[in-house]
């Protein structure tokens, strides 16, 4: 470890970016939403402060996600972002080395969007680049022990991806990406209300029901609450009572594509590798996976213990800071995830 190293660990993730600094820990955590003024390119904001921006800017304003299914969409404005995020931990000051920074990316990444990765974070102001494994990282953040030769499964939902893996001897065995996650779940709510109610609601709002009511496994209770929208034939304010019962209607089938996913990655793993998540348990990382009732769900669709990982949405950029010190091991560039699963057979 160098005497004045400023090493940096990032969960570029769809929903949110995480910065973790070399002995400071999780420094940064903002949505990953930016403000841009379409007629001059700048940024007027980004995290929090954009976020609110949604669906609430003026015409020359947008607000928008740089990123899409835990990969980039729009470079430039990635780019950007970053580089806004670096001068908030402090590592463009005048006498600090540009950072060696460890990002995360999905199980399901390609060889270009591994390389897209890299080159903005390098044009950010990154001096070098490794990538690691996202469900790696969340095993990691998770503090799982995976030095030994003994079997750990986790399920990783975030917003724009679930990556499930199965990992032993600090490396993945057997992983899977699919693009149903959080932001998936929020456009299911609002395309319902507006279809069910004919009232139409913002990305804010329908992560607000989400989180308030949204469930994937029946509750005892059959909570409510009151949503204001724009009606959808005369564009007049509108409210409407959304039950917690309707929504578990809207998000269960979703829930059920990650549930046959696991089962799928189960399939493709060792017996005896089986053998110990069932004694070791299924553990949940990702802002998504608090939805009630998702450990439940999956623990009643395998018949393995599952729980929710302490501090679930940051338990990626907590790896990706526990990962800070095997950096002088780490290849830089490219680490060909979607080359090795073909080599795999997968």
């Amino acid at each position: 470890m160098q005497l004045f190293s400023n090493d940096l660990g990032i969960d570029l993730g769809t929903s949110n970016i995480l910065i973790y600094a070399e002995n400071q820990g999780v420094v940064v955590r903002e949505p990953s939403v930016v403000a841009v003024d379409k007629n001059t390119g700048k940024i007027l904001q980004v995290g929090t402060a954009a976020k609110n921006m949604l669906g609430r800017t003026p015409g020359n304003v947008v607000a928008m996600h740089p990123l899409r299914d835990g990969v980039i969409s729009d470079h430039e404005m990635t780019v950007k972002m970053l580089q806004l995020l670096f001068k908030s931990v402090g590592t463009s000051k005048f006498f600090a080395p540009k950072p060696r920074v460890i990002v995360c990316v999905p199980s399901g990444v390609t060889e270009v969007e591994e390389r897209t990765v890299i080159n903005a974070v390098v044009e950010s102001g990154a001096r070098r680049v490794y990538l690691i494994e996202e469900p790696l990282a969340a095993a990691l953040g998770a503090n799982m022990d995976l030095r030994g030769p003994n079997g750990h499964m986790v399920v990783d939902i975030g917003g724009g991806t679930t990556d499930i893996a199965v990992l032993t001897m600090n490396d993945v065995s057997v992983s899977s990406s699919i693009k149903v996650a959080g932001l998936a779940f929020d456009d299911a709510i609002a395309r319902y209300v507006r279809r069910k109610h004919s009232v139409v609601i913002g990305q804010n709002t329908a992560e607000d029901i989400k989180i308030r009511i949204g469930s994937v496994f029946p509750r005892d209770d059959d909570m409510s609450m009151t949503v204001k929208g724009r009606d959808a034939k005369n564009g007049t304010p509108q409210e409407v009572e959304l039950y917690a019962s309707e929504i578990y209607q809207v998000l269960s089938r979703m829930a059920r594509q990650i549930t046959d996913e696991v089962l799928a990655v189960l399939e493709d793993t060792s017996p005896e590798l089986v053998a110990d998540i069932a004694t070791n348990g299924i553990t949940l990382t990702g802002g998504a996976s608090q939805i009630w009732g998702m450990d439940k769900l999956l623990q009643e669709r395998t018949g393995i213990p599952c729980s929710v990982a302490d501090d679930p949405e940051a338990c990626v950029a907590y790896g990706c800071g526990k990962s800070l010190s095997w950096i002088n091991h780490m290849n830089e560039g490219p680490i060909n995830i979607a080359r090795k699963r073909i080599l795999k057979g997968k």
